[in-house]
């Protein structure tokens, strides 16, 4: 049975989503604080912005489009720059499940069963790991006092569609097979992701509704209770929206950096594809999807995705919560530079993912 969002987190997608067309409704309540949220934002974002290497979106460009040909040196340079080893609070307990799986879990939540999202990290499918998304799934197993299976996918180029959407599937099955052993309640799995993951959560999700098989086995229908998605891709291809024109260049994500990324993961797949491009999915089969929580930045290329996304889900029937940072850019989830936006997405989660 699907649940109704609470007062709270509809207030605090209100209160933060920017006061214009992109808005998820036409007016916002009143909030004394908004415009000093919006200024921390873009003092954040600018700065980090700022300390961002010159032509760094364009070398990384550079290394996709040199590993498609069959050079994969200077992508796995990227890959490993952005590898290093997390630092874990001394209240969270991270285990080592397996290579491709790390489960976070609060130091004192001993034996009990606990509410669990499956993350997948952010990186255009081509670069990102469990390293590169640790501090948000710490982070929020600490607060929030649930599970976090961070979850290692076959990257592309290499492994392109739909490698890294059968390795989601397969994780959801693992946590369904192992619940007893990890103490997850199997009526509280959660998937999410952020970016590129955030396409992979949408799109397995989409896969499960439609009886995809996850290593020869089908998954229930209903084992997703929610979705938890942060500027996720929904359209592979050069949209051309508003947002898409306004912060194609110096916004943490570039354009042509994009248009890469979709190029390498699409490999031969159609674009279209639902389980590629989740927008394109029949309404039909999106009303069989959990309660969404989705969270963009205001200046960010994929924004408009995601608002058009949300008005498809809800078309649909199904229930969103759909929260735009303003000022905020791409990156705030993994890359640090922007606490006031990871602080609010972790809170959001937390509350989120903790409703009875």
């Amino acid at each position: 049975m699907p649940r109704k969002f609470s007062a709270y987190l509809l207030a605090i997608a209100a209160a933060i989503s920017v006061s214009s067309a992109v808005s998820m409704a036409a007016s916002r309540p009143a909030c004394a604080d908004t415009l000093s949220v919006d200024t921390v934002l873009a003092r954040e974002a600018d700065a980090f912005l700022r300390s961002l290497p010159e032509g760094l979106q364009k070398r990384q460009e550079e290394a996709v489009r040199r590993a498609m040909a069959g050079d994969d040196a200077a992508l796995e340079a990227v890959r490993a720059s952005r590898n290093a080893p997390p630092m874990i609070p001394a209240d969270v307990v991270a285990t080592d499940i397996s290579e491709i799986y790390r489960l976070y879990r609060p130091a004192s939540s001993g034996s009990a069963r606990l509410p669990v999202l499956i993350y997948l990290h952010g990186g255009g499918w081509c670069f990102g790991s469990i390293n590169s998304c640790a501090r948000f799934c710490a982070e929020l197993s600490r607060r929030a006092g649930v599970a976090v299976l961070a979850v290692d996918y076959p990257l592309a180029p290499r492994y392109p569609f739909p490698h890294a959407l059968d390795a989601s599937l397969e994780a959801v099955g693992f946590a369904l097979a192992n619940a007893g052993t990890y103490g997850f309640d199997t009526g509280r799995i959660s998937l999410g992701g952020d970016s590129a993951g955030g396409n992979l959560a949408l799109s397995a999700a989409l896969a499960i509704v439609s009886g995809r098989s996850a290593g020869g086995a089908r998954l229930p229908a209903d084992a997703l209770r929610s979705l938890v998605l942060f500027y996720p891709v929904v359209k592979a291809w050069s949209d051309g929206s508003e947002s898409w024109k306004a912060y194609g260049s110096g916004y943490g994500l570039d354009s042509q950096i994009m248009e890469a990324f979709n190029e390498a993961y699409a490999g031969e797949a159609d674009a279209r594809d639902p389980l590629l491009s989740p927008f394109c999915a029949a309404s039909e089969t999106l009303v069989q999807l959990p309660p969404v929580m989705m969270v963009s930045a205001g200046r960010d290329i994929l924004r408009d995705q995601a608002v058009d996304m949300a008005s498809r889900l809800r078309e649909a029937g199904v229930e969103v919560c759909h929260s735009i940072l303003p000022s905020a850019v791409h990156l705030f989830i993994t890359v640090p530079g922007q606490p006031r936006a990871f602080e609010m997405a972790v809170d959001a989660t937390s509350t989120f993912l903790t409703e009875k």
